[in-house]
């Protein structure tokens, strides 16, 4: 086992492939985690694609790969995210339109001068072996880069992120955070393209940061499990590239989506056991699921019941349910408000507050309190 780690260190283009690999697939893991979570995954393939067009016209106009190509990414991201807010438009139909476009641009030049063919496979594909020591370098920069952007404006993502209309509603300047995010992402696609290639960089942005989901409902826990997976895919897609001589980009990703298959498995398995666990109560007929965050947990809720009284409260006492709106309730800290609030009063039974449609369900006996005074509570917290 030893030799078959230390063996192909020996060789130079190894060590620097394996570091980049490394490097890549954990900043990969990380950018991934806010994709994810917004829900625009595609963004990453879409991307690539885009930043293929500018790479093709830096190549042609002997520009500076590294800014020519990182520039046009950055504004092929600010280009989606200015369409994707339209209300007509969706943001995977944002995509396709820049970044068809763009990598239509790319090959209408590689027909055009014929220049770029040799490095045609290499731009699709990655050429890990190409890695120079100034590749390195600029992996290792875009790295620390967007570690630090994600540690300084780690509450302006997480808030943008989860609830952007609310984030405006407490000062953030959500158009901003998005520019930051753009020119992070663009980046990182920049320095994962000599890795992984045009047609593999979404799937290492995607696979960890799913992967990292099914394993916890943290979000601390949760871009720490991806980082560690991007990085792990890196290094050991190395190894399995070496030995089997196939494509590093490939095999990376291959060993990302394996993590992601035990991960689905394991989730898949234990949710069994869980169910098996719980006690026996009215047949279920009905289900809904959701989630929301508390101050960066990602809590996920799933009832099922045929009668919501009966099945969250089996006993013959009378049982009253109220979905009530709070607009006022706006962060972690509203919710502990108003549960606390509520809880107080004698006859609540139980209570369950969703941050993201601002819906707060009561059930409660009938005969020892009211709505109204359950009302009247809130507005006195504040939440009237």
């Amino acid at each position: 086992m030893i030799s078959w780690l230390t063996h192909p260190l020996q060789y130079e283009f190894f060590r620097h492939g394996i570091v980049a690999a490394g490097l890549v697939g954990a900043t990969c893991g990380l950018a991934g985690v806010y994709i994810v979570l917004r829900k625009m995954s595609y963004i990453g393939h879409g991307l690539s694609h885009a930043v293929f067009g500018g790479a093709v016209v830096t190549y042609v106009m002997n520009w500076n790969f590294y800014v020519g190509a990182g520039l046009w990414g950055f504004f092929a991201a600010l280009l989606i995210n200015a369409v994707s807010k339209k209300k007509k438009i969706g943001a995977d139909a944002a995509i396709g339109i820049v970044t068809t476009a763009s990598f239509a641009i790319g090959v209408a030049l590689i027909s055009k001068v014929r220049r770029f063919t040799r490095n045609f496979d290499a731009a699709l594909f990655g050429n890990i072996l190409g890695v120079t020591v100034q590749d390195l370098w600029i992996i290792l920069a875009v790295t620390v880069l967007t570690a630090l952007v994600v540690t300084i404006f780690y509450k302006q993502f997480l808030f943008t992120t989860f609830d952007s209309d609310v984030a405006k509603i407490y000062g953030v300047r959500t158009d901003w955070v998005d520019w930051v995010f753009s020119l992070v992402l663009a980046c990182v696609v920049i320095a994962s393209m000599q890795v992984m290639g045009v047609t593999l960089i979404a799937a290492a942005i995607v696979v960890p940061s799913i992967t990292a989901r099914l394993l916890t409902d943290s979000f601390h826990k949760m871009v720490i499990a991806s980082v560690i997976i991007g990085l792990l895919s890196g290094i050991f897609g190395m190894y399995l590239s070496f030995y089997l001589n196939v494509s590093s980009g490939a095999t990376i990703v291959l060993f990302g989506s394996l993590i992601f298959c035990i991960s689905f498995f394991y989730s898949y398995a234990k949710t069994l056991v869980i169910s098996r666990e719980l006690p026996a109560g009215p047949s279920a007929v009905d289900s809904h699921e959701h989630a929301h965050d508390h101050g960066g947990m990602l809590h996920h809720h799933e009832h099922l019941h045929e009668n919501a009284d009966e099945a969250h409260h089996p006993d013959e006492s009378p049982r009253e349910e109220s979905i009530l709106t709070v607009n006022k309730m706006t962060c972690a800290a509203c919710v502990q408000s108003i549960r606390e609030a509520i809880e107080g009063l004698k006859g609540v039974t139980s209570v369950h507050a969703d941050l993201p449609t601002r819906k707060v369900r009561v059930v409660y006996d009938p005969r020892r309190v009211s709505l109204e005074e359950i009302k009247g509570v809130l507005g006195q917290a504040g939440f009237g």
